[in-house]
């Protein structure tokens, strides 16, 4: 039979794999044949493919500043640093504008007002009232009567260092210690004119209160215990407040003068209910 006989089941040479036959030319394989017949068996696994697998898929595209060359995200960048400090530069300017004079104002105002005006004016105010650039204390002295029927006058008690004196450092300060006598002071001063005469029909209140607390210190203050030997009883007070500008910054060239100044209010007599909380 010839050796490249497709229906032959020959080998074609000796390190050839030897071809199955189909089915039918198996079947009619003649009974005395050399080699026997191989019993059917599995299927042989398929061999793996030797191409290259297929490469990964692309990445996904990029957005925004990112998909721009450098040379564009550079000016992007630089673009968007001009916007910033322009922004920040007029809410400095409209900040400026609408609070209250300053020393850098006084000094820069003419540039604040062209930066503002005309297409940015402002007609509302930041601060109402404006922040305090004065520092008010409180002071008081007393008129003591003694057991022997002496009448002695003590000094000027500064009530307001010693509030800050208990503020100071203190994590939880209390609201009397911050705003009692402060608020008193206010009270007082919106009631009566600058000759320290009742405006209203609250000014006697005012002057009640302020009476009070001020005899209220005056009974826990050791000093004034020490000065009248603990035997004394309160029979008037004198209030007056201590006025000094806040010193401007080193920097400035603004000449303020730091000469405090004083408002005296007359005499106050204490009433008996009063007094007996006052120094014994």
């Amino acid at each position: 039979m010839d050796a490249y006989d497709e229906g032959s089941n020959a080998r074609h040479g000796p390190d050839a794999p030897r071809r199955p036959a189909p089915p039918a030319q198996r079947g009619a394989a003649p009974a005395d044949s050399a080699e026997p017949d191989v019993p059917p068996g599995p299927e042989p696994e398929p061999i793996a493919s030797l191409a290259q697998p297929e490469p990964y898929p692309p990445g996904e595209p990029r957005t925004g500043i990112a998909a721009l060359s450098p040379r564009y995200q550079v000016g992007v960048a630089l673009a968007l640093a001009v916007v910033a400090i322009g922004v920040c530069v007029h809410i400095g300017m409209t900040f400026l504008h609408v609070a209250p004079a300053n020393t850098v104002t006084r000094e820069h105002g003419t540039a604040v007002d062209d930066w503002i005006y005309p297409e940015f004016e402002q007609n509302w105010k930041l601060f109402a009232p404006n922040p305090l650039q004065q520092n008010i204390s409180i002071q008081v002295r007393a008129g003591v009567r003694g057991p022997d029927g002496m009448t002695l006058t003590t000094g000027w008690y500064d009530l307001s260092a010693e509030d800050g004196r208990a503020i100071d450092g203190n994590l939880l300060p209390s609201h009397t210690q911050q705003n009692e006598l402060r608020r008193a002071w206010d009270f007082f001063v919106a009631t009566h004119d600058s000759e320290n005469r009742p405006v209203g029909l609250r000014g006697a209140l005012s002057e009640s209160y302020l009476r009070r607390i001020t005899v209220l210190r005056l009974d826990r203050d050791d000093a004034v215990r020490a000065a009248t030997g603990s035997s004394g009883v309160i029979e008037r007070v004198q209030v007056r407040s201590r006025t000094s500008n806040v010193p401007p910054p080193e920097w400035s060239r603004e000449k303020v003068s730091t000469t405090p100044s004083y408002r005296e209010l007359p005499w106050w007599r204490v009433p008996q209910d009063e007094a007996r909380g006052g120094m014994r």
